[in-house]
């Protein structure tokens, strides 16, 4: 059996769900499946070079955007294969799952056929434009080329910033305000948006507060991604 080290959490609960017993170390924020048994390794920003390397994995899975590339170069250095993955859209997703799986030598699991059933069923309907922060102090928002800005899309929400040459734009709330947007759709990670913080920040537009895994993650969430994320932005 594989050793697994995931730098990834919504690749963490694909593997786990997946192939329960694979995982060795996984980092402080996996927070999927509940009864995740594995080690700490730090966070997907500052992981544990050291205690990933004193794990000897036969594999180590990162994400070009949630890992930074010096710490993926420094694991590679010290002999460790290290799988990078790239998640900018829905079928993206889809094909770099079947990927990490197939090198953790597991077979393509029957949520992901539960998953692609759910999305190719949406049917996006009225077309709403929409500003999505993922920060505050400073504002950050969705830009262009990002998985949660694609999700949305396929729910009929357009993102204003859609065309920004950046992906996740610093904008000033004034400016944010008065972007013509119909609704701010707020989710609770990275940032953690909530009722009480959040949508006292744009009084003329109606919030949607989303849940961050269903928006963000791609793994064994996206099957029921969909209907959850119709019934908040309702």
């Amino acid at each position: 059996m594989k050793r697994v080290v995931s730098l990834v959490p919504s690749l963490t609960e694909a593997v786990a769900v997946s192939a329960p017993g694979l995982l060795a170390g996984v980092t402080d924020w996996c927070s999927h499946p509940a009864d995740l048994d594995a080690v700490r390794v730090g966070g997907t920003k500052n992981p544990d070079l050291p205690a990933i390397t004193a794990l000897a994995p036969d594999l180590v899975i990162a994400n070009e955007e949630e890992n930074r590339a010096p710490d993926i170069a420094a694991l590679r250095a010290a002999g460790l294969d290290v799988l990078v993955t790239e998640v900018r859209t829905l079928p993206q997703a889809f094909i770099e799952l079947e990927r990490v799986l197939r090198a953790c030598g597991v077979g393509r699991p029957r949520w992901i056929d539960e998953a692609q059933a759910a999305w190719a069923a949406v049917e996006p309907g009225e077309v709403r434009r929409a500003v999505v922060p993922v920060w505050r102090r400073p504002w950050m928002v969705l830009g262009r080329d990002t998985f949660a800005g694609d999700l949305l899309a396929r729910l009929g929400v357009e993102n204003v910033y859609a065309g920004h040459p950046d992906r996740y734009p610093r904008i000033p709330l004034d400016e944010l305000n008065a972007a013509g947007a119909d609704l701010v759709v707020l989710p609770d990670e990275p940032y953690r948006f909530t009722a009480d913080d959040g949508p006292e920040a744009f009084p003329g537009l109606p919030a949607a507060l989303v849940d961050g895994r269903m928006l963000t993650w791609y793994g064994p969430s996206l099957a029921t991604a969909p209907a959850a994320l119709r019934a908040a932005l309702r």
